[in-house]
């Protein structure tokens, strides 16, 4: 039976340099498993991996699109099963790596039968969205689905007008559809979960936007200012220095209000993580690469140390 490897974790856990190595040492490619990192034109912002290192390993579903292209994790579902179905014809180990959690469900468990919105309800809620604004629909989102609405980007108008498009057009809640019955995968899928203690976490996301800004994120703002609008430019980074290039924060609050709503993406991203029984979690405080490495291949192999 063949296998997708599935590395996941917070954002700057160390992803990257681990998938890396796994890569390497299982001379595969990796699949991106990240909704920002599949654009152009923004690297910074979004910790692609750099030139160097996608010339060490060949990666997908990277800097493939641009700006305003619409893109979803149904789509990513369709594309990344199309490119595994190809690659399991060589290749009988697979690797995906990212953080963007409805991405990595998509491709695991599939995005469910979720009903097509008559048109109707959906130019209601495009009303409800002008006249009434964001902010009360996400309101509406808290009381009907709790759950949804304590992952969910609040300030991405597109998930939060759809949960309550299928929310209202099913009478159930978004969660219980989009956590409805799996779809049946012809491979072998094993979660490596990425972490660290929390503090060396933050410390860590707190320097990274720090080297970000060193290496020119304020610059790569600036280039697409024009483009703010677009969804693709939604993104913890990116809102923040609109808003100083805006006068509305100093670049010090700016940097600061980075580094706050990036660790607090990452408590959201643990806390969907956390829910699924079948990621195996490695501290990569206390682990080396190579252990990490041998504890994956111990895990592909079904191999267990006697305790």
């Amino acid at each position: 039976m063949k296998t997708l490897i599935v590395i996941l974790g917070p954002t700057g856990v160390g992803k990257t340099e681990l998938c890396l190595q796994v890569a390497e040492y299982f001379s595969l490619p990796i699949i991106n498993a990240d909704s920002r990192q599949i654009f152009k034109g923004i690297p910074i912002g979004t910790a692609t991996p750099t030139a160097e290192q996608q010339r060490r390993v060949r990666h997908y579903m990277t800097e493939m699109l641009p700006l305003d292209a619409y893109y979803n994790a149904s789509m990513f579902e369709e594309d990344v099963m199309k490119l595994l179905q190809e690659h399991f014809l060589h290749h009988d180990v697979a690797l995906m790596c990212g953080g963007s959690m409805m991405y990595i469900d998509a491709v695991c468990q599939g995005m469910g039968d979720l009903p097509t919105i008559p048109d109707d309800l959906r130019e209601e809620m495009k009303r409800r969205l002008k006249e009434e604004g964001l902010q009360t629909l996400c309101e509406e989102l808290q009381r009907l689905d709790p759950d949804y609405f304590a992952i969910v980007d609040k300030n991405n108008y597109r998930r939060v007008v759809h949960a309550l498009e299928i929310i209202h057009f099913t009478g159930k809640t978004f969660t219980s559809l989009r956590t409805g019955t799996k779809k049946q995968r012809p491979f072998n899928i094993l979660k490596i979960g990425l972490n660290r203690p929390r503090q060396e976490l933050y410390d860590r996301i707190n320097r990274r936007v720090d080297q970000m800004m060193a290496q020119g994120l304020l610059e790569e703002v600036i280039a697409h200012n024009d483009m703010r609008h677009l969804q693709s430019l939604n993104t913890v980074g990116y809102k923040e220095l609109f808003n100083y290039l805006d006068g509305i924060w100093t670049l010090e609050e700016a940097v600061e209000r980075i580094k706050g709503n990036t660790r607090r993406y990452a408590r959201k991203q643990l806390t969907w993580f956390k829910r699924d029984p079948d990621i195996h979690w490695l501290d990569l405080s206390t682990i080396t690469p190579q252990q990490a490495i041998q504890g994956i291949r111990n895990e592909k192999l079904g191999i267990r140390n006697e305790e």
